[in-house]
């Protein structure tokens, strides 16, 4: 359950960044960032694995780009059920995905990171020697 939560947070400062870089996504507000993030992943749960099946032979016929189109519609999808959050233009239905993924990308690795560190900074720090030993020349 705190994993859920955690990766809705993520997503909402994900789209707090998307509505900044992309134009035509805008966010009202962050009580709706939040919201969005929970529409985003009941759409990508429910919704993009049946889609991504259903568009399996035009993706393979352009390479998997049509993907980005599926990824677009879910995006679309999902923000219109939450009032104050739009998707609209070309660009923002392409890019929009795009962007997302890449800020909730480094968003995951950077309190990942953050973890590891709290995580080893906690446990007992395990000594370390070095040995060095001399190496006798042959004359």
């Amino acid at each position: 359950m705190l994993g859920y939560l955690l990766t809705t947070l993520i997503t909402a400062l994900s789209l707090l960044v998307v509505d900044i870089v992309v134009p035509g996504v805008t966010l009202a507000n962050f009580p709706a960032a939040l919201l969005a993030g929970v529409s985003i992943g009941v759409v990508n749960t429910l919704v993009k694995p049946v889609l991504s099946l259903l568009s399996l032979p035009i993706n393979f016929l352009t390479l998997g780009l049509f993907g980005f189109v599926v990824n677009g519609f879910c995006f679309w999808l999902a923000s219109l059920f939450v009032p104050g959050f739009a998707v609209s233009g070309l660009l923002a239905f392409l890019l929009g995905p795009v962007v997302l993924t890449f800020a909730s990308t480094l968003l995951n690795r950077y309190f990942a990171e953050k973890e590891a560190a709290k995580t080893l900074n906690a446990g007992s720090t395990p000594a370390v020697t070095l040995e060095t030993k001399e190496v006798e020349k042959a004359s």
